[in-house]
């Protein structure tokens, strides 16, 4: 069996970046000042009273900055008090010790405005997220050295996760509610115990947050009941993951491990998220949901859904799951985050919207406000694509390397990169691609030849050239890093590792 290694690299990255809007909100008056919630023995309390929790999820970058109010006041109309949102570091460090906090990014204003629309907020910074979002919310840059460990102590990554945290105090430590902000709430890293067991891990990673000034606030862990022995912290308050149906079970669970702390789920999965190759969008069962967040609020107990308004993951920021084992398939996510939520993804209420609003009234007894008036939608009409430009005919310049180099390694962060290399013929066999990041459309001369598709499990595909000299090319599409499961940790993009043209089965 004969290889031919692959030689001669040229690369070629085209990256969609996300549209920012520059937006100033009406500027409504004072915003009232959110007094801090505490813990008292097994309930929470505010102002003296005895407080509940009743929260949703709102991702800020994905929802367009001109609709942030929009979503907010609705998440009043359907009788939530507090709202809550990750943090994504990729978006904020797009690059070491570069920051943007603005336009679309500007999670201070998303923030304030929560608290002029009467609502509380749960801050999840990470530095880790999930959220079927690139990477876990890790910057690509981070994955650049293969060597650093990602979610561990490993030095390098606590120094760069500090960092980014001590900026991000400097963006919203003075919004905690103690300091007469909305922030009532702030997670400590996130599923961890899902991930891992090192609780001293954990602890850098609460200590990293009270260096970075968010240390006002009240701490939380969040994961499955089985799971929170590996994460939850001695004198940090413990809460818990899981789907409907569950709530019963999971919070006995809870009550044995944490009986004397107050009881609350970090999120209901009231919906779920799409990936690519499933036959339909997910629907899941709202009366169901609907009856299950009756008895946990009947209970006493604080919620939070995730979600309540999914919106649309933009640009390339979409996630993939991945687990562990032989049978592991690499599972991208669509870009749509609609997630069978109580808006969909353009905002409007859903038939879980009004069944929860029912639920959540007739437990608190509180009438919330009306729904505000419906957004016009935008109708398209139809139009041509009159112009085209060819990829060929607008590739930078070449960087020549022996060996395929990871998109990191290039400086590039998303997109596409091709690989370029000048093979002679006559060859029949298989190109071999060991650990393609993620998808490859393969080229002989300009002319598309086959692809490999790493969500099918492929590594190779046929390939036949006759007698001359040919140019080979390999577009390779990072379709989006692994944003949960045990190869989170490599998030590495593009060709990783060797790759070969066998005359026979490789």
């Amino acid at each position: 069996m004969k290889r031919t290694p692959l030689v001669k690299l040229v690369f070629s990255a085209c990256i969609m970046t996300l549209g920012l809007i520059s937006y100033a909100p009406k500027v409504l008056g004072q915003a009232p000042r959110t007094p801090p919630v505490t813990i008292d023995g097994d309930h929470f309390v505010r102002e003296g009273k005895t407080y509940q929790i009743i929260s949703g999820a709102i991702h800020y970058p994905r929802v367009p900055r001109e609709y942030w109010r929009d979503r907010l006041k609705k998440a009043r109309a359907m009788g939530l008090n507090t709202v809550e949102t990750y943090v994504f570091w990729n978006l904020h460090e797009p690059q070491p010790g570069v920051f943007d906090f603005s336009g679309q990014l500007d999670l201070a204003s998303f923030i304030r405005t929560a608290q002029e629309e009467g609502l509380n907020v749960i801050l999840r910074p990470g530095p880790y997220v999930c959220a079927e979002w690139e990477a876990g919310g890790f910057p690509a840059w981070l994955f650049k050295d293969p060597a650093l460990k990602a979610r561990t102590r490993d030095p390098r990554f606590l120094a760069a996760a500090q960092r980014y945290l001590t900026r991000l105090g400097k963006e919203v430590g003075d919004l905690q509610a103690t300091r007469g902000g909305p922030i009532i709430a702030i997670q400590v890293e996130n599923e961890y115990g899902s991930f891992g067991n090192d609780k001293e891990y954990v602890e850098d990673i609460h200590q990293a947050l009270i260096r970075a000034g968010l240390g006002n606030s009240l701490f939380y862990t969040s994961d499955g009941a089985d799971q929170l022995p590996n994460d939850a912290l001695p004198g940090v308050l413990a809460v818990i993951n899981y789907g409907p149906g569950e709530a019963q079970h999971e919070f006995a669970k809870l009550a044995a491990l944490r009986p004397h702390q107050p009881m609350m789920t970090g999120e209901y999965w009231d919906g779920w998220f799409d990936a690519w190759g499933n036959k339909q969008h997910v629907h899941t069962d709202a009366e169901a949901q609907a009856k299950e967040v009756d008895w946990i609020l009947s209970q006493g107990y604080s919620l939070n859904l995730y979600m309540f308004h999914g919106g649309t993951t933009f640009g390339f920021m979409n996630g993939a799951n991945m687990g562990s084992g032989p049978d592991a398939r690499y599972e991208p996510q669509t870009t749509s985050y609609d997630y069978d939520a109580a808006l969909d993804e353009a905002g409007r209420p859903t038939k879980k919207f009004f069944l929860l609003r029912d639920v959540i009234q007739r437990r608190t007894g509180i009438t919330p406000p009306p729904l505000p008036a419906p957004l016009p939608l935008s109708a398209i009409p139809a139009f041509q694509l009159s112009e085209s430009a060819s990829l060929w005919d607008n590739l930078p310049s070449p960087v020549e390397s022996e060996e395929p180099r990871t998109m990191e390694d290039m400086g590039q962060d998303y997109g596409y990169i091709l690989y370029r290399t000048q093979i002679t013929g006559p060859q029949n066999g298989q190109l071999n691609i060991g650990d393609l990041r993620d998808y490859a459309a393969v080229y002989v001369n300009r002319k598309l030849t086959g692809t490999i598709d790493r969500h099918l499990r492929q590594t190779s595909t046929a390939i036949d050239i006759p007698s001359g000299t040919f140019t080979l090319d390999i577009l390779v599409e990072n379709t989006g890093r692994i944003n949960f499961g045990p190869h989170l940790p490599d998030g590495r993009a593009g060709i990783v590792g060797p790759t070969v043209l066998c005359r026979s089965f490789c």
